[in-house]
């Protein structure tokens, strides 16, 4: 019996307004690293439309038969499988996974994630933000979708009721972009674009060291 996919309706609705971010932002990039690859739809979707750059899924373990089962779908030989990434046990990947054909890894110059900051606990969102900061090469180009906080103010009630939802929870909820930014003093905010149902994607480019 074939296995189902996992499915997010929220992934199809904002797909394509990502990907025409991620058309221009990541146009010199060779190596994207997805943090949080979920159910693999954006995966299996950006990979076939940036052809260019080679795409590196990662998740915790939990995650990976689904992500699997779409790359199985539909694959990208600029598409890669996913491998373990918990912000709260490994250590920051700086380099993609070594596989048969190379003798050495490839540094990723681009680092995408989409609705995690909100999900993750205090210290592991300052851990991806420093993380980033710490690894990601001189104009190497961070794009982290998702609802935030700006100036200290919700964008919508709606958002709002979901941040309160998300501590009651356990979560960590709604971040300030502010707060996001005095954890990564090394990336320069240079673009918030406004995206559907209320979120942003906000593109983030590593500093030039003087």
């Amino acid at each position: 019996m074939n296995e189902e996919k996992p499915y997010s309706q929220a992934c199809e609705n904002n797909k394509q307004a990502i990907l025409t971010v991620l058309e221009k932002e990541f146009a010199s990039v060779k190596h994207a690293l997805e943090v949080g690859s979920g159910t693999g739809q954006h995966a299996v979707h950006f990979a076939a439309n940036l052809p260019h750059l080679t795409w590196h899924c990662s998740d915790v373990e939990d995650y990976h038969q689904g992500i699997n089962l779409w790359i199985d779908e539909f694959p990208s030989k600029n598409l890669r499988r996913p491998f373990a990434l918990k912000l709260a046990r490994d250590e920051w990947y700086t380099h993609t996974p070594l596989d048969s054909t190379r003798t050495d890894a490839d540094v990723f110059d681009g680092v995408f994630t989409a609705n995690t900051a909100h999900i993750m606990l205090e210290h592991e969102i300052k851990a991806l933000m420093q993380s980033i900061d710490k690894h990601l090469p001189e104009n190497g180009v961070f794009c982290q979708y998702g609802p935030f906080k700006v100036d200290g103010h919700f964008t919508s009630q709606s958002n709002e009721d979901f941040h309160y939802k998300l501590l009651a929870s356990g979560r960590g909820g709604y971040r300030d972009i502010e707060e996001l930014a005095s954890w990564a003093q090394g990336l320069r905010l240079i673009d918030t674009v406004q995206m559907p149902a209320n979120n942003l994607l906000l593109v983030w480019r590593k500093r030039k060291v003087k």
